[in-house]
């Protein structure tokens, strides 16, 4: 399997701008500049994609371990914050809140974990990740 996305740039890094196309078009010319990654600007930045990427996968992931271990989840909600700092990637945290009948707590923890250090984003992942994970009934 191959994914493919497409970034056009014009310009220099702080007055310039670019796009952001991917082979599905969910982004389609989706536009991105220094504004949007460093201040409040229109548009996307890599660290977002990055979060979403993150954020996607481990829940699948945890949803796929879940039916592994012969649960279903009611409901699995995931949110990554992904930090620049000093000019790097420095972490991302993983937020979980998951309704999950008939699961321990102690399992769930296990789950979750295992997850986030499994799921295929979080394995390309050098930097730093970080899981808060709440069980709700």
């Amino acid at each position: 399997m191959k994914r493919q996305a497409t970034a056009v740039w014009t310009g220099t890094v702080k007055e310039g701008s670019g796009h952001l196309t991917t082979a599905s078009k969910v982004l389609d010319k989706t536009q991105y500049s220094f504004k949007s990654r460093f201040e409040d600007g229109i548009g996307t930045n890599p660290e977002e994609l990055l979060a979403a990427a993150h954020a996607g996968c481990f829940t699948m992931k945890t949803s796929a371990d879940l039916t592994e271990a012969g649960y279903v989840p009611e409901s699995l909600e995931t949110t990554s914050v992904v930090l620049f700092e000093d000019g790097k990637i420095a972490r991302s945290e993983l937020t979980l809140t998951a309704k999950i009948p008939g699961i321990s707590e102690e399992e769930f923890q296990k789950i979750a974990a295992n997850a986030k250090e499994t799921c295929p984003v979080s394995v390309a992942f050098s930097f730093e990740k970080t899981l808060m994970a709440t069980l709700v009934s």
